[in-house]
């Protein structure tokens, strides 16, 4: 054969000769370039297999990076090179002794790209057995940490993100404030996905530490290093983005953990596949800002909180060594750990500062520094927290926003400031568009009060509709608001115990004064020269009884005036003088007498006329003034500008009588947009005549005695009616009903009977009424044969709170006398009810609460279970609570069941159980995890539940929360 090939070709190599007058030496052998090109295409294909193999498998850690990356790089080269030239000889093939003469000329590159192809296959053989060999250890780089294992809410959080991932979540956004934790608890995640002992639940595990300024290529390149890819500077973010692309699809599961993310990142720009598309991806990222989580498009949202007091002690101990558990030195170092407000990195910080100093003299001086808000000389403190944590006011999106943020912190350290509060004083200091009308002003106040809470600047207060500063953050406010030199300059001595002002502290240039909540006995007996000030707060300092005549003579450009909580008695005349006032704020001055003062009646109990003056006022808040007797007729009606009158609980009763101010006036204001007063009891309130209310965005009128157990804060997101302490027995709330969004009867008697007139009169429905709070009455609910009303007389109704109510057996009661469906409720609350036995009747005209998001029940012995389903009906949807997320049971003791129906409820995210002694199953499954949160009660109680499958409770074990009994 050999003979026959070389016969062969010499006759070729002479006819080219003589056709094509080249030499003879330049032709290969025909028939060995046919092998040859079968055999390259065969070999390429296994080269490229193996350069797969060694792409998914590559860890820097078990190979020579350098190596790696030579040989993928040649390897790139090759399947290059062989690609042009396969697909020349495919070209030329076809032409008139251009196949012919092609490979004749094409043999010896076709020779040496085999020749190469084989070399690199046993080089790539080489490294596919070295990183097969460490295989195990490749998935996940262990990145130096501090450990959590000793802090039981970090490892409880980490327990939680594990099992997330296990559910197949997605994508996970780990967001919280500066310093609190986030980083070292992803690291801690990291380090434990590579100790795993058993198989690795990621073939690859990507951590990529984003920072402020994004950077795109850079985020690439990390990616594309822990890939083993080479990344070309001079490529664009595109091309590298179809290539992580193309290669990451290939990688069965993986997860990426992007580190301090500050903006959203689009993935299809940076070439990750999105975990909806590809089930093997999943993303977990850090950021301060919530709303990178949502324009990321998170699956889950997990907020990291400051540690707890326990933690934080270990931790400062632990950073300042031995000298913190000294008997003299130890009652300071706790005082020190509590005003790191249990944030890490300040706690590690000052620890460390600390460490090895035994002096009392060194800790108190450490001490009052903190306390002060001024640490500024304390090693690391600056640097370290205050510079981080101000990123995060720098990243907030325009100058009001960064104001309103700066005006928290007149108020003390770990104060709960009430938001609406908190949002009329920006809005009176221009901090929101004074041209808005009410409905938007408070709307965008929210908004900016979520937009703080969402960069962590701002978090909930320890009461409803509150919010607060963490300690730290209030420190880095006042360090920023003492650096600026523009109209944001503030003198900041609230919470601090002060008896006394001194004049030379308000001698400089301000715009912002605090001087709340201290001891205050007295203000200067002169004039102040504070003519750029524009918000004074005196609150909440109950010694204070007397203002001295001239104290505001100089405080000319005064927006916002706040001496609520004080014992004054009187305000002086210059208070008219302050032109320029939005804001007058004296809610619980129950000593006020008059305002101000007319001549020598030192003892006048009335609004005096000259209140006229004040034709700028928009806000006035007289809530809680417990001596306020008379408001002369025509006084209100001239504060033309007026948008808010607070009379919450005030002494005074707006009725008809004679001489004094009257509803009617009310209706001349035609600014007012909320009003809160106290009815008189004989105020008429027909239908008719309570049409003024209608142009009100929002109002809560109380009738009646002021009860102590009423909620006293003023409501100012709804249209509220009070009736107190009064005989209902005939239709007297009926013109109240087509005005109000939300009414309230508390220890009213009668309501049987109201309800049946109600029913009898009723020519509609109600469709305004949301929210129904009925309490402390002895009425029977059921309806006398034939006085049930024949449909839904409240079909918007979304809240009904029920509380000690004597005779109540069922809420069924309720809803058969007013024809209730309940088809939009939201919110169901009952407590003290001493007969009730169940909720609710389900089967009838009740099939199910599909809407229903929220449920108390508390303090009532007899109720067996919850929902009762009729035995005779198959009708009821299951479950009955479909949408149900929030479930509060307290001291039930009858209790053992929450409906007879089997099946779980699939939205629950909070649940609390205590005192529920006789419960003994939970609706719950292992897909409750999705969407579980937190489950609370006492831990026999947990431990004695009864299950369908023997691992449920194992998969929600790190949802439970153990609580003591009440």
């Amino acid at each position: 054969m050999e003979f026959v090939a070389s016969v062969l070709g010499s006759v070729v190599a002479e006819a080219c000769r003589h056709l094509c007058g080249f030499p003879c030496s330049k032709f290969s052998n025909p028939f060995k370039f046919k092998s040859n090109v079968n055999d390259l295409e065969k070999e390429i294909q296994h080269l490229t297999d193996l350069r797969s193999e060694v792409e998914n498998e590559f860890n820097f850690e078990s190979v020579s990076t350098t190596r790696v990356i030579e040989w993928l790089t040649a390897v790139g080269g090759v399947e290059s090179k062989v690609s042009s030239t396969t697909t020349d000889l495919s070209a030329n093939k076809e032409k008139c002794y251009g196949g012919f003469v092609n490979c004749c000329l094409r043999g010896g590159e076709v020779a040496k790209a085999l020749k190469e192809v084989r070399r690199l296959q046993a080089d790539g053989n080489s490294i596919a057995n070295m990183v097969a060999a460490h295989g195990q250890s490749r998935a996940v780089e262990h990145i130096p940490a501090q450990s959590i294992e000793d802090q039981p809410t970090a490892s409880q959080n980490l327990a939680k993100i594990l099992h997330l991932l296990e559910d197949g979540v997605g994508s996970i956004g780990v967001w919280g404030m500066g310093g609190v934790g986030k980083t070292t608890l992803v690291k801690n995640l990291n380090n434990k996905l590579g100790n795993s002992s058993s198989t690795p639940p990621f073939g690859m595990v990507i951590w990529v530490t984003v920072s402020k300024q994004l950077d795109l290529m850079r985020i690439q390149t990390r990616i594309a290093e822990r890939l083993s890819m080479g990344v070309d500077k001079n490529d664009s973010t595109e091309n590298v983005a179809i290539k992580l692309h193309r290669r990451l699809k290939q990688q069965n599961k993986f997860l990426l953990i992007l580190d301090d993310v500050w903006e959203g990142i689009d993935l299809d720009a940076l070439g990750v596949p999105r975990p909806e598309v590809h089930p093997g991806c999943k993303i977990i990222l850090t950021t301060r800002f919530r709303d990178v989580c949502r324009e990321m498009k998170t699956d889950v949202e997990f907020k990291m909180n400051v540690l707890n007091d326990a933690e934080a002690w270990y931790l400062f101990c632990k950073s300042a060594g031995k000298v913190a558990t000294l008997r003299h030195i130890k009652p300071l170092a706790k005082a020190v750990a509590k005003e790191c407000g249990g944030l890490p990195l300040e706690i590690i910080i000052m620890g460390t500062s600390m460490r090895g100093k035994t002096k009392v003299e060194l800790w108190n001086n450490s001490l009052n520094q903190l306390q002060s808000s001024l640490p500024y000389s304390i090693k690391g403190i600056e640097a370290k927290v205050y510079r981080p944590l101000k990123w995060s006011y720098d990243s907030l999106q325009g100058k009001d926003i960064k104001h309103c943020f700066l005006y928290c912190a007149l108020f003390p350290e770990d104060f709960s400031i009430e938001i609406s509060e908190l949002v009329q004083c920006w809005w009176a200091e221009g901090l929101i568009d004074n041209q808005k009308n009410y409905d938007d002003i408070h709307n965008t106040g929210i908004a900016l009060v979520e937009s703080l809470k969402d960069c962590c600047l701002l978090e909930d207060g320890d009461f409803k509709d509150t919010v607060k500063m963490h300690d730290v953050v209030r420190d880095v406010a006042l360090w920023i608001a003492s650096s600026l030199e523009d109209e944001c300059k503030s003198l900041v001595r609230s919470g601090v115990s002060l008896s006394h002002i001194s004049p030379v502290e308000l001698s400089g240039p301000l715009k912002r004064v605090s001087f709340m909540l201290n001891s205050l006995k007295s203000l200067p007996n002169c004039v102040m020269q504070c003519s750029e000030v524009s918000t004074l707060l005196l609150q909440d300092n109950p010694l204070l009884r007397r203002v001295p005549e001239d104290f505001f003579v100089g405080f000319l450009a005064l927006k916002v005036l706040n001496m609520s909580g004080t014992h004054i008695r009187r305000l002086p005349l210059s208070l008219l003088q302050l032109g320029q006032l939005h804001s007058l704020l004296l809610r619980d001055c129950i000593y006020l007498e008059e305002l101000p003062p007319l001549g020598s009646l030192n003892r006048l109990q009335e609004l005096p006329n000259e209140m006229e003056q004040l034709s700028n006022l928009r806000v006035l808040n007289l809530s809680r003034t417990d001596y306020l007797k008379t408001i002369q007729a025509g006084v209100v009606s001239e504060l033309s500008g007026l948008e808010i009158l607070d009379m919450t609980h005030s002494n005074y009763k707006w009725g008809m009588k004679e001489g004094q101010a009257s509803l009617e006036e009310l209706g001349c204001l035609e600014q007012l947009i909320f009003c809160s007063i106290g009815l008189d009891r004989n105020t008429c309130t027909a239908s008719e005549e309570l049409v003024w209310i209608t142009k009100l965005k929002r109002f809560q009128f109380l009738m009646g005695s002021i009860d102590s157990m009423i909620d006293k804060r003023t409501k100012y997101k709804e249209r509220v009616v009070i009736f107190s302490d009064l005989d209902l027995s005939g239709e007297r709330i009926g013109g109240w009903l087509t005005h109000v969004d939300a009414l309230d009867l508390d220890s009213c008697w009668g309501l049987n009977g109201m309800l049946e007139t109600l029913v009898t009169n009723s020519v509609g429905c109600f469709s305004c009424l949301k929210k129904l709070t009925i309490s402390h009455s002895y009425s029977s609910f059921k309806p006398a044969e034939g006085h049930g009303a024949q449909y839904d007389l409240l079909p918007n109704l979304e809240e009904i709170h029920l509380h000690f109510l004597k005779h109540l057996h069922s809420i069924s009661e309720l809803v058969d006398h007013l024809g209730l469906r309940f088809s939009k409720l939201r919110v169901m609350e009952v407590t003290r009810c001493p007969y009730l036995e169940h909720l609710l009747d389900c089967g009838g005209v009740i099939l199910t609460l599909e809407n229903l998001e929220d449920l108390k029940v508390s303090s009532c012995p007899e109720v067996v279970e919850l929902f009762k389903c009729s035995s005779l009906s198959n009708s009821v949807a299951d479950p009955i609570v479909p949408g149900l997320q929030r479930i509060k049971l307290t001291d039930l003791p009858k209790l053992n069941s929450l409906s007879r129906q089997r099946g779980t409820w699939p939205h629950l995210a909070y649940v609390e159980v205590i005192g529920c002694d006789s419960l003994k199953k939970l609706p719950l499954s292992k897909r409750s995890a999705n969407a579980l949160k937190e489950i609370v009660g006492e831990l026999e109680w947990w431990n004695r539940l009864e299950w369908d499958r023997i691992d449920i409770q194992s998969k929600l074990q790190p949802f439970f929360k153990e609580q003591r009994p009440y």
